[in-house]
Formats: structure tokens, C-alpha cells, sequence
């Protein structure tokens, strides 16, 4: 049995013949074109980059390395290519509600040239009003509007004069106004004067002057409404001369732009509106003293005067320009945040001023940029991203790229809140992350499968075929035409396929993780150099291979120093009951390595069953719990259909100071349990992986090549005897990519590989004793194992049965 199990050398690692390549070197193969093996999600993704429906967002799922996001990004810039421009956008001033901006939109590539025009419109707008303006016909029309109104105050001030007069008065100028003085004998009456007067004197010029008081406040306010009648002459004959020096500019723009409604009505409001900004400072009424006050009032308030252009909220914000010749835009953000995906505004505090140019502080974002085509995210990083992730959501739910301030309730100083009008949004979301986020995302989130109705799903690993690996070939090219390295031989090419063999754990299958491989194409090359080879040979990729774990294994080489001096409890010669070699991976970063572990087994009268002591003190996890499950469950099967387990039995990793998890000891502890039930030894030469099912069939597991080398590392520095070796399940026979160093050892007879399908071939090669068939009578053969584990535990339930019934007691 134990020779009929053991594993041919050809099977330990999937080989390539070089001469079957097709070529000598990789300088020979074509430029590769697509991406390998991912026919798939290739397929899903030109699918729905293809899709324009609401709703078909696409999520790019597959474990990192796979190439999906530098593939997604080309696959759809070529997509992207053959689609028309989009609509350019520009951002305006809106005339009745300046803090919501305007948004429209211009053929692409024509917005840059709208944008100048107007710029040009307003300097030549400028130029021929302040021209105008200093005319003879200008100068005569003001003067003579400002002598008619400055007549009709005079008449005013004469009235009230001739009152004082009258009344006895004469009027005193002051800052605040005139003011009503009594006159004695043609002089002012002095403070002196005044006080000898009697009561009733003073009672009467009090109320004489009272009269002239309320005159003199009629008389300002006619004063004042003959001012605003002045200014408003004034700002007419202005917007007159303005609106005629602007017509023909206007009138242009108006007829190149007739094909644009939306862009035509804002230039007949900008039309009204422009000839108004030419009034002149001081038809305002504002001197120079009246600003330097203004900003010292707010300069101790801690705010600032902004300078205002009157023309500034004319000038035209190019938001998006698109080139025709370009296609649809394909924007890739790699840090999403709100504002790089949503754009900002920069506001101004309250005291700055009125937002005449508030249009031209509006900034795109991501999502702008990428209106009208593709816009590319790594899922994980919008979902980190505040604020992000529900804006995303809302923005393609409503069609709508709205730009909104965020945090504005929680600040000390309240700024001008800017609403510019939405934009209608048209883009393509393609979410790139792990197919974890994807089922996360799918479970709990109850818009995202509405917005994202498509899955391009990359996978790990590809089937191991000859176009394939062609395939693998020309990306080895590739990388090393476009990085400048050395080109690989075909026997390189080969090496670098059966260690993505290695990487993929199959021999049917590649690794699809791209990234790995260019370690190997770099670092091969980096030995090739030291060689001063000409080309890669398989012996620096090799090389490579194993500089790279050694430059991880230290905690690997500590625990074989353990092993080596004793201090780690450690058999690989002769036989013991009950004790079995098992086998673990550790994972210490970027390195992984097989680690042995000595398994022991107790067994003793009892009613308790199996105590797993790493279960007991809360050492394991639920995986290895459910294997230990399952053994129970076999035992049962077999030995308890006639009688109880009327039996205790005890099961440890030994020395082990870590949480155990996995069901791949669980026949490693069934071996002991059967070891120490038949009191037969197993050979300590031989270590086991895999689990079990009820049934007792041996059960495949993760990690077998690490387990394997693990082994016969220790078995090396300890000493190769020619009969040690690894029993594995045979179902893990397809994940073998054993090192050249083990397969030299299986070769010279120094190291054996046995697969084993069952626990009763498990047994026989550990023990050397038959497993047993059970007869008609119900009872295994005679002396083999299950035989000699039936009657121990036979033995055990008639101990129990006899103490229950108090025939041990004396």
C-alpha cells in the first residue's frame, strides 16, 4: 500500500518544453495586444462601456495585481476615442439672483473663443464709453441736468432763508446742516444776551425757532429727491451713451450665437446691464472719504474691502472645454475626494463686497471633467473619502453635478453661500475595487445595484492553455521592451511559467496576478546584469525566485533554529502511539512557509469524548472546531454502531502559543486518536496534511507546496535518513509546484510523497498494519488497526458499564 501510494516524480511540478515554445527569444514575439486570458470580464466591461442606460454604472471587481485598473483605464480611453466630444460648459453671471450662477453650454472647443470675445467686448465696451463720455454734446447734456436741478435746490435754499428772516432768524451752517440763530438789532443774539432775556422772550423765539426747524428738515428732504432725480437723469444719459458705444459688439455676438437661445438671452441681459456699469464713481455720490471710512469700518471687524470691477460679472468662466479631434473624455481620479469630484467655489466673507464675479471663482471637479464620458474611481477610496460616496450616489441618481459647500453650519464666521445652477450630468462611473467591497456594497447599500448594474469580475487565475501561455510570453516581452531590459529565453520564459504554476497553486492553471510576475521579470533581469548575460536564462529566474524568499525567511530560519537545538519538541525518526507530525502555514507578511507541528493524542476511560485542549481554552477557531466535529463524527460511525464511545481522549498542537484555525489537521488528529485507540506507532519520518468529511475521505487543502517544503527543511538540516516524507491528500495533487531543490530529493530517494484518498489508506502508511474491512458479523479483520481500535474502545465501555455498576469497588 504505502509504495502503490507514492507520488511520481512528474507529477510533483507541471514542466514546459522550451523547444514548444515557438521562439528562441522574447525579442522575437509580437507586440502583445489586449489582456491575457480575462476573455470575461473583458467581454462585461466593452459591454458596458457600450451601455449609455441610466443605471449601468460598472464595477470593476478582482483581487490587486490582476492588471484590471491599468487595463480598465486603456480599454476604455480606446472606447472613449471613437465617441464624440461633448458640450462645452462655461459659468455666468446671473443678473437677478448673483448668487446662483448660470451654467451653458457651447458646441465643443467654442467656448474658449466666447470667453475671449466677451473679454474683448468689454475692453473695446470700455474704450468708446469713456470716449463718448468726454464729447462736447455729453459734457453740455450733463451740465445742463445738473444746472437745472441745482437751480431748483437754489430756489429751496432761498425759501428757507427768506423764512429765517422773516421770523426774525438768520441761519448758521455746521456739519449738521443750518442751523436757526435769533437776530437782535441785525447781529446774532450771544449766549449772554439770551440769558437776561425774561421766560416769555425765550419762549417765543424757542418757538419761532421751531418752526424754522421743521422747514429747514422739509427743505433737505426735497433736497435729497431733487439728488436721486439727478442721479437718475444722470445714469439714463450714461446707460444712453454706453448702450451705443456696446450695441454693435453685442449685435455681433448675438447673430454668431443665434443658434443658442440660452446664450442669446444672457447676452441681451448683459446688454442692459453692461451699459449701467459705465456711471462714473462719483454720480454715485461716493468720495474718497466716504471709502477710506467703509474700509476702516471693516478692516475692525476683521473683514476686508474687495476691490469691485463693475465689469467683472461680464467676464465668462470657462468650467469644461472639450477638443472635437478628442473624443469623450476619460477622467481618472486617484484621490476622490468631495471637492475633487464635485468642484468648489471661493467664497468671500460677508464683507467683501457684492458678488459681481463670483461666476469666475467656480472650480470643476472630477465628475464635470468627465460629464459627457468615463470617469474612473478605486471604489475603496471614494468610500474613505467623507461626504464622497452619498454625493456620487445623489449626483447620478439626479442627473444633476451640483456644486455645494460643505461644513458651512459649523463656522464662526458666515460666508456668502454661492448656489451655482446644476449641472445636467450624462457620465459613466467605473468603480474599481475588490469583489469583498462589491458583495458589501451589493448587500447593504440599497442604491448601488441600481446605479451599478454591471460586473466586470477579473479572476486570479488562467486556464494553463497554449494561447495562454503565449499570452504570458508576450506581456514578458513587453515588460521588457518597455522598460529596457533584457529579453528572456525560451528556457526563461518556461521557468517564469511554472512558478506562476507556483503562484497560482495549480498545475492546470496561471497566476493572473501581472504584478508578481514583473517582480520576477525585474529582479531575473537584475541577476542577468551581474551575469553579464545577454539574455535572462531560467537560471537567474530561479535565482530570483529564491533570493526573494530568502530575503523574507527570517522568522522561518528562527523557528528552524528552534527545531534544530531541541528547544521545539521535534521526531522525524522511529515510531510513537498517539503522536503524528502535522502540518501549518505560517504567514509573516509578504512570506509564507511551512511550519511543522507535533499533534498528540490521549485516550482513557470516560463519558467526556474528545477534548480539544486548543478548543477548551478558546485557542481555536470555528473552522478547526468543525473538524473536530467531523472526527468525532467518523469514529462514530465506525465503532459506535454497536456500543457507546464510552471513552475520553485528549488532542494538542504541541507547543504552540497561537490560535489555531483551519480543518486541515483534522486527519492529522484523526490519525493520532486511531494511533492511541490501537496502541500502534506511527513512523515520526512522515508528516500529514488534510482534512476529513464523515465519511473519512481525505479532503484537499490550502498551502500544500509550503507544507511540503516546510518538511523537508527540517528533515534536511536535521538529517535526511531516505524515509522521511509528506502524506497529502490526492486530491491536491494538481496544486503541486514543488522546489527544484525537494524534486532533487524525491529523485535521489532521500524525500517521498504519498497522496491518500482515505483515512484507512492514511493509516496504512503511517502505521505499516492493514486499516481493516469490516465483515458480515460486524467486526473488522483480525489485528488490523480498526480492529485493535474496536476492541479498545469495547474494552472501555465494559470498564464503564463494570465501575457504573460498582464492581470495581473493593
Amino acid at each position: 500500500m504505502k509504495d502503490r501510494l507514492v507520488v511520481p516524480i512528474e507529477q510533483l511540478r507541471r514542466t514546459w518544453d522550451p523547444g514548444a515554445m515557438g521562439f528562441k527569444t522574447t525579442e522575437e514575439l509580437p507586440v502583445l495586444e489586449g489582456l491575457v486570458g480575462q476573455d470575461r470580464a473583458v467581454a462585461s466591461l466593452q459591454f458596458g462601456l457600450a451601455m449609455r442606460s441610466p443605471g449601468y454604472g460598472i464595477y470593476v471587481a478582482g483581487p490587486s495585481g490582476t492588471g484590471k485598473t491599468s487595463y480598465t483605464i486603456a480599454l476604455t480611453r480606446s472606447f472613449a476615442a471613437k465617441q464624440p466630444a461633448p458640450q462645452d460648459w462655461v459659468y455666468v453671471h446671473n443678473f437677478d439672483h448673483p448668487d446662483e450662477p448660470l451654467t451653458l453650454a457651447f458646441p465643443p472647443g467654442t467656448a474658449t473663443t466666447f470667453s475671449r470675445e466677451m473679454e474683448e467686448l468689454i475692453r473695446d465696451g470700455r474704450a468708446l464709453a469713456g470716449q463718448a463720455q468726454t464729447s462736447e454734446d455729453y459734457r453740455k447734456s450733463r451740465e445742463e441736468l445738473v444746472r437745472q436741478v441745482r437751480n431748483q435746490m437754489a430756489v429751496i435754499a432761498e425759501e428757507i432763508e427768506s423764512m429765517a428772516r422773516e421770523t426774525g432768524f438768520a441761519l448758521s451752517r455746521t456739519e449738521q446742516g443750518p442751523v436757526p440763530v435769533p437776530v437782535m438789532k441785525g447781529q446774532p443774539i450771544t449766549e449772554e444776551q439770551f440769558t437776561a432775556l425774561p421766560p416769555e422772550a425765550k419762549r417765543e423765539i424757542g418757538d419761532r425757532a421751531q418752526v424754522i426747524q421743521v422747514a429747514i428738515v422739509e427743505a433737505g428732504r426735497k433736497t435729497m429727491e431733487l439728488e436721486k432725480l439727478l442721479q437718475g437723469q444722470l445714469r439714463d444719459l450714461d446707460m444712453r451713451v454706453a448702450q451705443g458705444a456696446l450695441a454693435p459688439g453685442i449685435k455681433r455676438l448675438k447673430d454668431k450665437y443665434k443658434h443658442l437661445p440660452q446664450v442669446v438671452d444672457w447676452l441681451n441681459r448683459a446688454e442692459l446691464e453692461m451699459a449701467g456699469s459705465t456711471i462714473p464713481d462719483h454720480v454715485e455720490g461716493k468720495t474718497g472719504a466716504d471709502e477710506a471710512a467703509a474700509a476702516a469700518e471693516l478692516a475692525s471687524m476683521g473683514m476686508r474691502k474687495r476691490r469691485v470691477d463693475p465689469y467683472a460679472r461680464f467676464r465668462v468662466n470657462v468650467f469644461v472645454i472639450r477638443h472635437k479631434k478628442v473624443g469623450a473624455p476619460v477622467v481618472v481620479e486617484t484621490n476622490p475626494t468631495y471637492q475633487n469630484l464635485f468642484g468648489k467655489a471661493e467664497y468671500f466673507n460677508v464683507g467683501d463686497g457684492p458678488l459681481e464675479d463670483v461666476a469666475m471663482q467656480i472650480k470643476p471637479g472630477a465628475i464635470h471633467r468627465a460629464n459627457g464620458g468615463y470617469l474612473v474611481l478605486q471604489a475603496a477610496d471614494v468610500l474613505r473619502s467623507p461626504y464622497s460616496w452619498e454625493a456620487l450616489k445623489r449626483a447620478l441618481s439626479t442627473h444633476e453635478a451640483r456644486i455645494e459647500a460643505l461644513g458651512q453650519e459649523n463656522r464662526a464666521l458666515p460666508l456668502e453661500i454661492v448656489r451655482p445652477q446644476p449641472m445636467p450630468l450624462d457620465v459613466k462611473v467605473i468603480l474599481i475595487g475588490g469583489s469583498g467591497i462589491y458583495h458589501m456594497l451589493y448587500a447593504q447599500d440599497e442604491g448601488f445595484h441600481k446605479l451599478f448594474k454591471l460586473k466586470s469580475e477579473f479572476d486570479v487565475t488562467l486556464e494553463a492553455t497554449e494561447a495562454n501561455v503565449l499570452g504570458l510570453a508576450g506581456f514578458i516581452a513587453q515588460v521588457c521592451r518597455r522598460d529596457n531590459l533584457k529579453h528572456f529565453t525560451a528556457e526563461a520564459v518556461s521557468a517564469v511559467i511554472e512558478h506562476s504554476h507556483r503562484l497560482a497553486e495549480d498545475q492546470t492553471k496561471l497566476s493572473a496576478r501581472f504584478n508578481e510576475t514583473v517582480d520576477v521579470v525585474y529582479e531575473a533581469n537584475a541577476w542577468a546584469e551581474q551575469a553579464q548575460s545577454r539574455y535572462v536564462e531560467a537560471d537567474h529566474v530561479w535565482r530570483a525566485v529564491r533570493e526573494k524568499q530568502a530575503r523574507s525567511s527570517l522568522s522561518e530560519m528562527h523557528l528552524q533554529e528552534m527545531i534544530e537545538r531541541g528547544t521545539i519538541l521535534f521526531d522525524i525518526d522511529g515510531a510513537v502511539a498517539g503522536q503524528v507530525n502535522g502540518l501549518t502555514v505560517m504567514n509573516v507578511g509578504d512570506h509564507s512557509f511551512g511550519s511543522p507541528s507535533r499533534i498528540t493524542a490521549r485516550v482513557y476511560l470516560g463519558q467526556k469524548g474528545i477534548l480539544h485542549i486548543e478548543r477548551e481554552i478558546a485557542m481555536s477557531g470555528q473552522i478547526h472546531d468543525k473538524g473536530l466535529f467531523t472526527l468525532t463524527a467518523y469514529l462514530g460511525d465506525r465503532f459506535a454502531q454497536d456500543k457507546p464511545l464510552a471513552f475520553s481522549a485528549s488532542v494538542a498542537f504541541e507547543q504552540t502559543y497561537v490560535p489555531v484555525d483551519g480543518d486541515s489537521a483534522s486527519s492529522t488528529e484523526l490519525y493520532a486518536l486511531l494511533s492511541a485507540l490501537a496502541d500502534l506507532p506511527i513512523d515520526q519520518g512522515i508528516a500529514v496534511t488534510g482534512s476529513v468529511n464523515q465519511r473519512g475521505q481525505v479532503q484537499p487543502i490550502g498551502g500544500v507546496n509550503e507544507k511540503i517544503e516546510g518538511f523537508f527543511r527540517v528533515c534536511q538540516s536535521l538529517g535526511l535518513s531516505g524515509r522521511q516524507g509528506v502524506m497529502m491528500p490526492r486530491r491536491n495533487l494538481p496544486n503541486l509546484a514543488l522546489s527544484q531543490e525537494v524534486l532533487e530529493a524525491v529523485k535521489a530517494g532521500q524525500f517521498h510523497i504519498w497522496a491518500v484518498s482515505t483515512i484507512e489508506e492514511g493509516i496504512e502508511v503511517l502505521t505499516g498494519v492493514p486499516a481493516g474491512q469490516r465483515g458480515p458479523d460486524g467486526r473488522y479483520t483480525a489485528g488490523s488497526v480498526f480492529d485493535r481500535v474496536d476492541r479498545r474502545i469495547t474494552g472501555f465501555a465494559q470498564k464503564g458499564l463494570q465501575w457504573n455498576h460498582g464492581e470495581n469497588y473493593t
